[in-house]
């Protein structure tokens, strides 16, 4: 059910690659009354894409490494395994990004793509709405090399890993990315679904 929300005014802190507005809202509350004005900041970054290929014939997710210095800062080494992803240019849909996104970034042309989930990564502070993919794809389907240094200078190292394993990573604390979570675990859950089976 909808609440009523009131923007009482928004203002740009920030206009680079990243914007931060701060904005003086009041929105109605499960009794029915309005919130005391409050302020918020929000990173408005646009929409992502992000997408898993998967091998069906070999039972192979296809993840890419690069260094975050988000995470770094977190006590972290800096480098997460991660699905595919990128941002969301106006125009384009989620699907031809994550088309482009895996052709750059892994050199794999993608065969079908299954909509997994569209997801808020982090609603208490930015406004980014994330589209989750599963894609089938052969070893055929690796039409370039990516990884390297892309268009973008991001240094990336791509490699395959058996389902089981890369679930095991998650277990011990060695895939820590959210998006890349989701998309293992719905892997998981349909991949029966997704296995190629034997004729006659």
């Amino acid at each position: 059910m909808s609440k009523r929300v009131i923007v009482f005014s928004r203002q740009r802190l920030l206009d680079g690659f990243f914007k931060v507005d701060r904005a003086e809202v009041s929105y109605e509350r499960y009794d029915g009354t309005m919130s005391p004005v409050v302020t918020r900041l929000v990173l408005e970054r646009g929409d992502s894409v992000a997408v898993l290929p998967y091998d069906r014939e070999r039972g192979e997710v296809v993840l890419i490494q690069q260094f975050r210095y988000p995470a770094y800062v977190r006590d972290g080494d800096g480098w997460l395994w991660e699905i595919i992803a990128g941002a969301q240019e106006e125009g384009r849909s989620p699907e031809e990004v994550a088309r482009a996104e895996a052709l750059e970034e892994a050199g794999y042309r993608l065969d079908n793509l299954r909509h997994v989930a569209t997801v808020y990564p982090s609603p208490g502070g930015t406004s980014e709405r994330m589209h989750i993919f599963l894609a089938t794809v052969s070893s055929q389907g690796r039409v370039g090399q990516g990884g390297g240094l892309a268009e973008s200078g991001e240094d990336i190292l791509v490699r395959t890993f058996r389902l089981e394993e890369a679930l095991q990573m998650v277990e011990e604390g060695r895939i820590v990315d959210a998006k890349t979570i989701i998309a293992l675990y719905y892997l998981a859950l349909h991949r029966e679904e997704l296995e190629i089976k034997d004729e006659g």
